[in-house]
């Protein structure tokens, strides 16, 4: 895991958040109760259809304005494309799929910026709106909070085995329809209870996002590996050898850091799954134990589900896992 910190001259003022505290998106107050929420993400595809990818990568890309308790208002196309090579409809296609998904959010799709690559790269640079007393930072997990996570894991396992053809088709369709559901509802459930903790689980896994918010909060994670849903037929791609350079490079990192401790009936297969490098992942929040009935109520009525995956306690910055 890279993390490089800022440079150039000391932050403005109005900049309340940039990174520095592990946070998802970069906060800009505009006055006393507006905040732009910025981001921008892209990546090379991990499904062969341009639309679906179009769709996975917007979907994406708005994640972390969720995962900071905002609301997208619009978006700008950042895309590379070898045109000449492969011609404009593939990359008409994927815009395409973007856009559908801006829609979903209710966002305004701004325009962007495409260059010609010699491998596809396609995401968003998104602006949403945020009250300043509503954000969700990594930082804001209390003690004796519960952990909650709205997706499944297993994405992560299920795109590279369909990249070395081992699945397809409607094998792969649940783990696309994952990938491109918004995380806008489970977004607007923990605001609307008071959650101040919560990120998008993607590229470090469960395990580098659950210890971003260790750090970030200074305290102990307890993550209950049983608990924790993963996707139809992931622990079978695990098995077949699946797990990405990335998946892997997050465990090795994760291990080196000395916070993160395994009880000893943990297996290794849970482990490796446990850090599969998400796209377009859940969001993993904290909310007081009152609080997480309401929660499940809320999200079952919009449709959605969401696991109770452990809880929080006061300690060292770590994440502790057990079975």
């Amino acid at each position: 895991m890279l993390q490089l910190q800022p440079s150039g001259p000391a932050a403005d003022s109005r900049l309340l958040s940039s990174g520095r505290g592990y946070d998802d998106a970069a906060l800009i107050q505009v006055n006393e109760s507006t905040c732009l929420v910025q981001t921008v993400d892209f990546f090379t595809p991990v499904v062969d259809d341009p639309y679906w990818f179009g769709r996975i990568a917007a979907a994406n890309s708005l994640s972390d304005v969720y995962a900071m308790g905002g609301v997208p208002v619009s978006a700008m196309n950042v895309a590379c494309f070898p045109i000449r090579a492969l011609g404009t409809d593939p990359l008409a296609r994927i815009l395409q799929g973007g856009s559908d998904t801006l829609a979903l959010a209710g966002a305004v799709q701004a325009g962007g910026h495409t260059v010609e690559d010699a491998e596809p790269k396609f995401g968003m640079a998104v602006t949403g709106l945020v009250n300043p007393n509503q954000v969700t930072a990594k930082g804001g997990l209390l003690p004796g909070q519960e952990l909650w996570l709205t997706k499944p894991l297993g994405s992560g396992l299920i795109t590279t085995a369909h990249k070395r053809e081992l699945v397809g088709g409607a094998q792969l369709q649940p783990a696309i329809d994952w990938m491109c559901q918004l995380n806008d509802v489970p977004s607007r459930c923990m605001v609307q209870l008071g959650c101040r903790a919560a990120t998008d689980v993607t590229g470090y896994g469960l395990i580098g996002h659950a210890l971003e918010m260790a750090r970030g909060g200074h305290l102990t994670l307890h993550l209950q590996a049983g608990a924790v849903p993963v996707m139809q037929g992931a622990w079978q791609f695990l098995e077949q050898g699946c797990l990405s350079g990335g998946s892997q490079a997050n465990r090795r990192w994760a291990e080196a850091t000395g916070q993160l401790h395994w009880t000893e009936a943990v297996p290794q297969a849970t482990r490796s799954l446990l850090c599969d490098a998400q796209t377009s992942g859940g969001l993993l929040l904290g909310l007081a134990p009152e609080q997480g009935e309401a929660f499940l109520r809320a999200m079952s009525a919009a449709g959605r589900e969401a696991w109770r995956v452990g809880h929080t306690a006061a300690g060292p910055a770590a994440v502790l896992v057990s079975p």
